[in-house]
């Protein structure tokens, strides 16, 4: 455990309340969650708490935080409260983002603190003793993995952790181990390895007739982890479908990059080797894309998780190239059912991951200037423990900016936050799966981001990128200095005085330093020449920037802390050593379910799709971020008069004067995982360029990524539905002529809990990143006229399975190769100008697809079921207007366009408020309005 460090200055207290004469907000919201959670308090009231170390005069900062018309502050003592007190704050170490503008405060005014640390106060009005509310409190306010709570104002803080064990780093014999004693090992200290890879660093180092030190276990460990390797995508696997075995040699490169590389795009500038894929976007320009996840850390504690998920993809697009610069963000989430009433022992409830989640991107997007304008929310009981948070940035950089590498003689510069115990073993902590005691464990690999020192990280690195200061950046994410030094000294070496990197705290041990994924941090490559001048750019900016050492032409990585020499690897081994641990993967395709009986009332069907999560509104989420900074949203994620609409993809216009404008979708089906992996990979692209091709991009032009987040791989029937979903993803990409530029799994999503396994849906997200030459040209999804037609584009098969009508039972829809017509066709009639509206069918099919055209429109619709193109016999009116088909749209034009694939005028743009398919069902546009927009009263 950790140890304390003397504490060698007072601490200063400062308490703000609001009057009792005036309402409390954050007490509000506090009550309405610890009613939620089952404490009936009558009232809560909550009091800030700031300390100061290394001052006596907080006077400065009492007139900083205290609002004099509505609140109290006071200096040296608690302001009194009324109920019973909880207090919460800060676990020592853990990191604190509102340190940092404190104390950069108080300097303007001429004081100066050595640390800041905040808490906060909860008086609450209840019938229940101290134990019921620390419960309570815990269970919604409050999350012990960073926090500490206790009965009473907040105390003092405690001093700062000193780091595990002493500045010596050991040594750790592997000679003569079992399997079973190096496993031991691995698991001792968090290093994700197996029997074999562990075998082999036993090897490489018995060859050098040395011990290994801790430090180059833990450099080997987060290099080879499957964060950073992608072990299973790129092993050797026996794989067996119907009775039929086969080899695969490498997975990633027979599907997902086997198909980028046949088609050979001239326009793709970089794809799968750098932080970012890069793509062409004008005679000035490329454009670049980077979607991760951060699953684990946002099961454990939701709001940090999310934050730094969005945070270090957006480092991801600054270490691109040679920095780009970050346009638009783009989030989608997946969370257990909202509703449940059976949370694992360990496990956080679905609603306050949402809102944790929700909270973790916003603030972080929207304080760095960074407008988020994509994204999607699915919801299965599965996620629930476990649930899965993707994060993307769209950047943009000059053309002739995507090469870099570090030389020889340069200086690697540590640039932006300071290191911590935070992000600890984060990168092989997310190689393994969560279980009811991860929260126990994971708190060093928990990171807290501060965006504002991210934004001013990003301002001065673009600075000294237009100046051509460095040859190479990265971000400092997954495995800390061990992985962003580790990968710029790849083809020439590094030696690093790990000594000189600052700290947020004394007592970190040089191994702690070296593989933290403390955020806000980034690694330059410096040539001497400038070094003078890019530190005195960032001391300009008030960014800390230091030089911990330079790269070298010995092919050796070398990391000393004072004397002592804590890494000495080879990068041959570092980089090539992971062995291929052969694996079986086996796929048996389920049976065919038939269809459920037809449902005597469709419109009450069509009102329960349109309240389903996968469905209705996100307005509530979508108001909280920013999508208009920057001046460059050309088209929203809400659409329609009253801007509450549902859109099918985002614009965003990133040179400003220019009408070029980068297209953001995406596409997601997990409900068909189960079902069939290789149909919902398909479909998954599919949508993605469907929901890109609908608002007016060029669907020759249209890049996707990949992003698998599955369960545990050692399963072989869990493998084999990777190895179908991957085969889906290759045959897509070559049937849509789309390469992928870049992509990312995540592996072990599941939960192992006192009620065995819950494991998640397989879940694949594709995003696309299209262009469109003139962003005036696009169209919306809201009907714009009464009068017009409506025009249905693609075929309708029986296609329910995995539907959200009819308990999803049926044939899974299939992509079919009729498909890139129809996609032309649809973006030939945009750009003649012919369509009014366009909206593609996906979710709850036609039926909630019209609704969702009538309800951002405030517009009715007559449709004749009859009229709807069908590609097979279809005796029921329900499979026409819930099937799920792929590629279809549902047009509004005045008149109607050429189009050389199938397609029907099937009703009009009525003013009569009613969705109407005749005697099959009619739903009045009041009622699916309610349906549609039902969360926003409970989750707002």
């Amino acid at each position: 455990m950790s140890e304390d460090l003397p504490q060698s200055l007072p601490w200063s207290r400062i308490e703000v309340a609001v009057n009792p004469d005036h309402t409390d907000p954050a007490g509000r919201a506090a009550l309405h969650e610890l009613r939620a959670v089952g404490l009936k308090a009558r009232d809560v009231r909550v009091h800030r708490v700031f300390f100061l170390q290394g001052t006596n005069d907080p006077a400065p900062l009492l007139e900083l935080l205290v609002d004099p018309v509505s609140e109290t502050g006071r200096a040296g003592e608690p302001v009194p409260g009324t109920g019973r007190a909880v207090s919460v704050c800060k676990r020592p170490g853990v990191m604190d983002p509102s340190e940092a503008s404190i104390l950069r405060a108080l300097r303007s005014r001429g004081v100066t603190a050595e640390r800041a640390v905040t808490g906060r106060t909860y008086w609450i009005d209840a019938d229940a003793d101290d134990a019921a509310l620390l419960d309570a409190v815990g269970r919604c306010l409050a999350n012990e993995v960073i926090e500490e709570m206790g009965a009473g104002p907040v105390p003092s803080p405690r001093d700062l952790p000193h780091g595990h064990g002493s500045d010596m780093i050991p040594e750790v014999p592997l000679i003569g181990l079992s399997d079973d004693e190096l496993r031991a090992i691995s698991k001792r200290y968090v290093l994700a390895l197996n029997a074999g890879e562990m075998r082999n660093v036993r090897e490489h180092f018995a060859t050098l007739e040395r011990t290994p030190r801790l430090g180059e276990l833990e450099t080997i460990a987060q290099t080879w982890s499957e964060h950073c390797k992608h072990k299973t995508l790129t092993s050797p696997i026996e794989y067996v479908e119907e009775g039929r075995t086969e080899a695969i040699g490498n997975l990633l490169k027979e599907t997902v990059f086997g198909a980028t590389t046949k088609l050979d795009k001239d326009w793709c500038v970089s794809v799968f080797k750098d932080n970012a894929g890069i793509v062409r976007f004008d005679d000035e320009h490329d454009i670049c894309f980077k979607v991760e996840t951060h699953n684990h850390p946002s099961a454990i504690e939701p709001y940090g998780g999310a934050g730094t998920g969005i945070g270090g993809v957006i480092r991801d697009i600054l270490g691109t190239g040679l920095a780009a610069r970050p346009v638009a963000n783009t989030d989608v989430f997946c969370f257990g059912d909202l509703d449940t009433k059976k949370v694992p022992k360990g496990a956080l409830h679905p609603l306050r991951v949402m809102k944790g989640v929700v909270a973790g991107v916003r603030d972080y997007g929207n304080r760095m200037g960074i407008p988020t304008v994509n994204g999607a929310v699915c919801f299965d009981e599965r996620y629930t423990g476990n649930p899965i948070v993707y994060c993307g940035t769209v950047g943009i950089l000059p053309r002739g900016r995507s090469e870099k590498a570090a030389q020889p003689g340069d200086r690697i510069l540590a640039v932006g936050g300071r290191t911590g115990r935070d992000g600890v073993h984060g990168a092989t902590f997310s190689s393994e799966t969560l279980h009811d005691e991860s929260d126990e464990v994971s708190g060093g690999a928990v990171q807290i981001g501060n965006p504002i020192e991210e934004k001013r990280v990003l301002d001065s690195l673009l600075r000294a990128s237009e100046r051509d200061l460095f040859t190479a950046v990265t971000d400092c994410g997954a495995g800390g200095f061990s992985s962003a030094v580790g990968e710029m000294a790849e083809h020439c070496g590094a030696d690093v005085q790990l000594d000189q990197a600052p700290l947020k705290y004394a007592g970190l041990n040089p191994v702690e330093i070296w593989i933290s994924e403390a955020q806000e941090r980034m690694v330059l490559s410096v040539p001497p020449k400038h070094e003078s001048e890019i530190l005195a750019l960032f001391a300009a900016e008030d960014v800390e920037a230091t030089v911990i050492g330079t790269f070298t032409d010995t092919g050796q990585l070398v990391v000393r802390h004072g004397d002592q020499t804590i890494v000495d690897l080879s990068m041959e081994f570092l980089h090539n050593g992971l062995p291929k641990t052969p694996r079986r993967a086996e796929w048996t395709q389920p049976a065919v379910e038939p269809e459920a009986p037809a449902s005597d009332d469709l419109a009450a069907e069509l009102e329960r799709v349109l309240r389903h999560g996968d469905v209705c509104s996100k307005e509530w989420i979508v108001r909280q971020y920013d999508h208009e900074v920057q001046a460059g949203s050309a088209i929203k994620p809400l659409v329609g008069p009253e801007g509450r609409g549902p859109g099918d993809a985002s614009i965003v216009a990133p040179v400003l004067g220019s009408h070029r404008g980068a297209v953001i979708a995406n596409g997601i089906t997990p409900r068909y995982g189960d079902l069939d992996p290789y149909n919902m990979a398909m479909c998954a692209v599919d949508e993605a360029i469907r929901n890109a091709v609908a608002v007016g991009a060029d669907p020759e032009n249209i890049a996707i990524l990949d992003n698998f987040s599955w369960g545990d791989c050692n399963n072989p029937e869990v493998l084999g539905a990777m190895v179908r979903a991957a085969r889906g993803c290759h045959d897509a990409a070559l049937l849509f002529s789309a390469p992928f530029i870049s992509g990312k799994d995540s592996l072990n999503n599941e939960f192992h809990g006192e009620h065995g396994r819950i494991r998640i849906p397989h879940t694949l997200l594709i995003s696309a990143l299209g262009q469109i030459d003139d962003v005036t040209t696009a169209v919306t999804s809201d009907l714009k006229r009464a009068g017009s037609k409506l025009v249905l584009v693609g075929e309708t098969f029986c296609e329910m399975g995995g539907a959200l009508y009819g308990g999803g039972k049926g044939k899974t829809p299939a992509v079919r190769e009729s498909a890139p017509a129809v996609m032309r066709a649809v973006a030939s009639a945009i750009r003649s100008g012919a369509v009014l509206s366009c909206h593609d069918l996906s979710d709850g099919g036609l039926a909630a697809a019209a609704a969702e055209m009538a309800i951002a429109g405030n517009f009715g619709v007559r449709i004749d079921p009859s009229a709807i193109p069908v590609g097979e016999e279809m005796g029921r009116l329900d499979h026409r207007l819930f099937s799920e088909s792929a590629t279809r749209f549902l047009l509004e034009v005045e008149d109607v366009p050429q189009l050389d694939v199938p397609h029907a005028v099937i009703g009009e743009v009525t003013e009569d408020g009613t969705i109407d398919f005749g005697d099959a069902l009619q739903l009045s546009l009041e009622s699916a309005r309610s349906a549609f927009f039902h969360w926003e009263d409970t989750l707002r």
